[in-house]
Parts: C-alpha cells; structure tokens; sequence
C-alpha cells in the first residue's frame, strides 16, 4: 500500500485497531499505525496533513459501516 490508498489503509486500521474510536486518534499516532501496517509499502516522508486527514476519515466512515 502507498500514501494514495487512503480506503485500503483505513480498512487494515479498522482490522488492525478494531477497539478503537478513529476519530480520537492523532495524527503522530496515526502516522505511525500506518508506517507499521504489514502492508504499507511507501516513504514515511511521503505523508502530510491532507493525506492523514483522508485516512482518519476513510477510517471513521468504515467503523461506522
């Protein structure tokens, strides 16, 4: 997985992290989750605001499914 595969990442969170509310997590946090992902595959240089902004959000409509 790459920073662009915003749905991916949030689904691996969601099987990753299941007890966990997505909405209070912060983006240190969240940076880190995604770089240990098993999956991730990118430069961990390679992410900003935007893109961990996309991936909380991704992840929050996916726990709500």
């Amino acid at each position: 997985m790459k920073w662009t595969d915003v749905f991916d990442i949030a689904m691996a969170l969601t099987d990753q992290y299941p007890e966990t509310d997505p909405q209070y997590v912060n983006f240190v946090d969240l940076h880190r989750w995604v770089c240990d992902l098993e999956e991730f595959d990118d430069d961990p240089d390679r992410s900003g605001e935007k893109i961990l902004e996309a991936i909380q959000a991704a992840w929050i409509e996916e726990v709500a499914d």
